[in-house]
């Protein structure tokens, strides 16, 4: 991968995503936030597997992507898959955030800043699309794509 300032944005936002979804997954061991999310899981109807699945997945995500973009040097070739995969675990899991919001029996004041419309975990959908678009764009090892130059040479 290239140095260029299309994989500094990619790298900072790994950076930020990871920061930020770590310590949400962490700050969920403590009160009052483990009080809240269970408030959300058993309010929104998901199965009470919903807690220790959320938390691990943050966990584990936030640390995927704090790793790699700190060892990409080293990683380099594990670096694109680790990122493309902890992107789109972290858009399934504000998929699933994005449904709790708008579960009417989830109290406002137990959702992150009070916010019942899902603009927090929308953002995080966004950031997480753009590092999949800017790994893909950027990557010279991605697979080429089905109906490009590419492939219909190959049949030929």
């Amino acid at each position: 991968m290239r140095n260029t300032s299309e994989n500094k944005v990619l790298i900072y936002n790994s950076r930020f995503l990871g920061a930020v979804i770590f310590t949400f997954g962490f700050l969920k061991f403590f009160e009052p936030f483990r009080t809240w999310f269970h408030i959300q899981i058993a309010k929104s109807g998901l199965p009470p597997l919903g807690v220790p699945l959320g938390i691990a997945g943050e966990i584990s995500i936030g640390l995927s992507l704090l790793l790699a973009s700190s060892f990409r040097q080293r990683i380099k070739s594990l670096f694109t898959p680790i990122v493309a995969l902890a992107s789109a675990g972290l858009i399934v899991n504000m998929a699933v955030a994005i449904y709790v919001h708008l579960q009417p029996e989830v109290p406002a004041n137990v959702l992150p800043l009070g916010i019942k419309p899902p603009f927090i975990p929308l953002v995080f959908v966004l950031l997480a699309g753009l590092n999949l678009f800017q790994l893909f764009r950027t990557n010279e090892n991605a697979p080429p794509v089905i109906g490009s130059q590419v492939v219909k040479s190959r049949r030929k």
